[in-house]
C-alpha cells in the first residue's frame, strides 16, 4: 500500500521533471508523502499488535502463577 504509493508518486514526479508539468509534479510529491505516511501506519500497528501479543503472554503467566 505505502510502498506502491511512494513508487507512484516518484514516477508521475520524474514525469512531470521531464514534461515541465509542474502539476504533476505536485501530485507525485503528495502521493510520496500518502505513501510514507502509510508505511508509517502500517509500521506501527505491527509494533502495537507486538506488544499486544506481549502483554497478553505475560497476563497469562501471571494468571498461573497465582493459580
Amino acid at each position: 500500500m505505502g510502498i506502491g504509493e511512494q513508487i507512484k508518486g516518484a514516477a508521475k514526479e520524474k514525469v512531470g521533471d521531464l514534461t515541465d508539468n509542474d502539476e504533476l509534479q505536485s501530485e507525485g510529491d503528495a502521493q510520496q508523502t500518502k505513501g510514507e505516511a502509510e508505511t508509517d501506519e502500517t509500521e506501527a500497528r505491527a509494533k502495537a499488535k507486538a506488544h499486544e501479543k506481549k502483554a497478553d503472554a505475560l497476563e497469562k503467566e501471571q494468571e498461573s502463577l497465582e493459580n
